[in-house]
């Protein structure tokens, strides 16, 4: 959604913050301009031009006041008329303005000192790295009150063992409930900020090394934390590596073969040979070996061990690790550099991200949450909390709580509680025990052995917690300035989007007529400069170059991807096998979708077989593939049959130069490069430093080797619309802008109020 506001033209880019044209209070207030009968107050231009001038130097100034004001105006006329079209009224226009309110509500309903608090916390905690191990016992999030005693009991129990001397690692591997702590003893290895759950983290930096945490809980139980080690953080790293893939259940003579090849490379690369050549031709890491091995950026914590220890022994760039072992193969690791730490402000805008989406922002609701319980006077009435209490039985904690909402709503009487009295007040605003029991009803969940009030007790908050952020929600446009103008941003935006939509952008694309009479009108405008039509092949290497030349002469290009492997026939005859059939199947859609490509059909004689049988198999070949409505041009027949153990050769080729990198880039995607097209001067830093002038050249530039031809010379000229299709719509696009906004200034005429507007200038 947000692409579509985003692209709602160069005035919605700069009147970002616009208001409604609907007016609420403008008439109060003094008048800037008149578009039709509608007024629009000072205040909201003032409010717009402000947010959106502030930093630039000419703000203030009469020139910018006034330009931006041409601006907002126009903007203004859209969105009134898509207002008087009812466009603001659609179920479509609602659900999306909808979800942009929801969004943007979002950083209003945070407690915004706790967030910073927490931000910068997690970057000083990010200086250091922990090394740690854990024991774990289990328990939910919101278990029974009698099971989360018995998980820290369990816990106290298995701390007072390792307090007693018991080795740690062997009580984690013996009693802890994290699955891993088997094999490795609850050891966690090296890790810093934002890479645990955040009551876990907090418990880690706040334990001395050499000393066991008390129970610490978190949403998967109880943890007591052993903190090993705590050291300076390394920061991040980057590398690249080279992969010879060894998985742990491959054969012993696969994994003998992996060893082996690394051992070859690593030997190969310390005797200088060209890394990013070695890796091209021999990792196996398919996601990373087009660019010379290259992995993002990691910290401490966010790789394989193994791997991670060795890049860290880097030291510096290009410096290589001897073979490392990893569950997926063996590597060798080049450092690319190495960064400490970035700056506080550098790292602030990513730290808030995550603060928000880690566990941490737990705390950050909590404190929202009691802020707006004392700002909207959160009252809660006991004896209603009571009788609603009293409706929790066995079929609560079953899962199947039925509640019946009375025929007729019974007021309490004094003294008394019913259905209807208020559970608590938002701001004086009431909610009644029945909506809190049908809330209950429609968000059960079976809690099969808990304790029924228990049960209620989490409902019942949760159901405070989201009528109070829905309560807020619903005030903040009458609460918070920036967000009531946010949203009606986003309401005109979209409102935009749709009107230029209609009369501007579609409208230029599908209005052939149209755009074919403007660009006759405007031709002086699209003229090819002087350009040659040339095919440029670049290559990776001279050797690479001078096989392209090769192929480039012949015209015609192997292809592998569509020949068959064989196509069969029955013994001793001419007669296609359903395999043979099926086959050339495949290769007729192939040659009919594209006719570019050729097949040369080869006769073949297999032992005890005459030269006449294959004869007649490639010719039958040939017939089949016709039949299959394959131009008779794109084949050709081959009868001088030759001896070999397949029944019928086929070889596919192209004219298509696309064909021609294919067959040369099987090993590396951007060996050769090859285009075909009219270059202007500015299209290419090659062509532009060769004669303009029909021949051929070869020329090396930027580590890459060129062959060019330029077949032709093209003399400056018009642009036919094809050419300049592009150009020419996004021009139109920008006629039929003004011509519609002349329209709009005609229907709804603008009046300035000049005086109020040079107030605005203070500069």
């Amino acid at each position: 959604m947000r692409t579509r506001i985003l692209f709602a033209g160069a005035a919605a880019v700069l009147l970002a913050g616009c208001q409604t044209s609907k007016p609420t209070t403008a008439a109060k207030q003094p008048v800037l301009e008149t578009l039709g009968t509608h007024e629009v107050p000072v205040s909201e231009f003032a409010y717009v031009y402000r947010k959106n001038n502030a930093s630039a130097p000419e703000a203030g100034t009469r020139a910018s006041v006034q330009e931006y004001l041409d601006l907002y105006t126009n903007f203004r006329l859209k969105v009134l008329e898509a207002e008087a079209r009812g466009l603001d009224t659609t179920q479509a226009f609602r659900q999306e303005l909808e979800g942009y309110k929801q969004q943007l509500a979002q950083p209003y309903l945070t407690e915004k000192s706790v967030t910073d608090k927490l931000v910068r916390e997690a970057y000083d905690r990010m200086s250091k790295e922990i090394n740690a191990a854990h024991i774990l016992v289990r328990v939910a999030p919101d278990a029974d009150p009698k099971d989360t005693l018995a998980a820290y009991q369990k816990l106290q129990a298995l701390r007072q063992r390792v307090s007693g001397g018991e080795d740690f690692y062997k009580v984690a591997a013996e009693a802890s409930e994290d699955p891993s702590a088997k094999e490795n003893g609850g050891r966690l290895g090296y890790f810093t900020a934002m890479q645990m759950v955040y009551p876990f983290e907090s418990a880690a930096f706040k334990t001395p090394a050499g000393q066991v945490s008390q129970p610490v809980r978190t949403r998967f139980g109880y943890h007591i934390i052993k903190v090993n080690e705590v050291r300076p953080a390394q920061g991040e790293i980057k590398v690249a590596h080279l992969m010879i893939r060894a998985t742990p259940g491959m054969p012993a003579a696969d994994s003998v073969t992996a060893k082996k090849k690394i051992d070859e490379l690593y030997s190969r690369l310390q005797k200088g040979e060209n890394w990013e050549k070695l890796v091209g031709q021999f990792s196996e890491d398919v996601g990373s070996a087009a660019n010379a091995g290259e992995l993002p950026p990691f910290s401490t914590g966010r790789m394989i061990p193994s791997f991670e220890e060795a890049a860290y022994r880097l030291q510096k760039p290009g410096d290589l690790s001897t073979p490392v072992q990893t569950p997926y193969g063996w590597h060798v690791i080049k450092l690319i550099g190495k960064q400490q730490l970035p700056s506080f402000e550098e790292m602030e805008p990513t730290l808030k991200s995550k603060v928000s989406k880690d566990s941490r922002s737990e705390l950050n609701r909590e404190a929202f949450l009691k802020r707006i319980r004392q700002e909207n006077q959160f009252t809660e009435n006991k004896a209603a909390l009571d009788y609603a209490f009293s409706k929790a039985d066995t079929s609560l904690t079953n899962g199947r709580f039925k509640y019946t909402v009375p025929a007729t709503a019974v007021k309490a009487q004094k003294g008394k509680v019913t259905d209807e009295t208020a559970l608590f007040t938002i701001k004086g605003k009431e909610y009644s025990t029945k909506d809190f029991l049908t809330y209950v009803q429609q968000n059960q969940r079976a809690r099969p052995g808990a304790d029924a009030r228990h049960t209620m007790q989490l409902l019942y908050d949760q159901y405070v917690n989201q009528t109070l952020t829905d309560f807020e929600k619903s005030n903040l446009e009458a609460k918070y300035e920036d967000y009531r103008m946010l949203v009606k941003e986003y309401r005109d935006g979209i409102l935009l989007f749709q009107l230029m939509d209609e009369k501007v952008w579609s409208k230029a694309v599908e209005d052939t007529a149209g755009l074919q009479k403007f660009f006759a009108a405007n031709q002086a405008n699209y003229q090819w400069a002087p350009r040659v039509q040339a095919t440029v092949v670049s290559a990776a290497s001279p050797q690479l170059l001078t096989q392209a030349q090769k192929l480039l002469a012949t015209g015609q290009y192997p292809v592998k991807r569509t020949v068959p492997a064989s196509v069969t026939f029955k013994a001793n005859t001419a007669e296609l096998t359903k395999a043979g059939q099926d086959a050339l199947d495949r290769l007729a859609t192939s040659l009919s979708n594209d006719t570019a490509l050729t097949v040369r059909v080869t006769g073949q004689i297999k032992r005890g077989e005459t030269a006449t049988l294959a004869k007649r198999r490639a010719t039958r070949v040939a017939d089949y593939l016709k039949s299959k409505q394959v131009a008779a041009g794109q084949i050709t027949t081959n009868t001088n049959a030759r001896p070999v153990a397949s029944t019928a050769l086929l070889s596919v080729t192209t004219s298509a130069l696309t064909g021609l990198e294919e067959a040369l880039n099987e090993q590396n995607p951007l060996a050769v490069k090859v285009e075909q097209r009219p270059y202007q001067k500015g299209d290419s830093k090659v062509v532009d430093a060769l004669p303009q002038q029909k021949g051929t050249y070869t020329t090396q530039q930027d580590g890459r080797y060129y062959f060019v031809r330029v077949e032709e010379v093209l003399p400056a000229g018009p642009k036919s619309l094809a050419d300049a299709r592009g150009q020419a719509t996004a021009d139109y696009q920008n006629y039929l802008e003004k011509e519609w906004i002349a329209e709009l200034r005609q229907k709804y005429p603008v009046s300035i109020n000049q005086t109020e507007v040079d107030k605005l200038i203070t500069k």
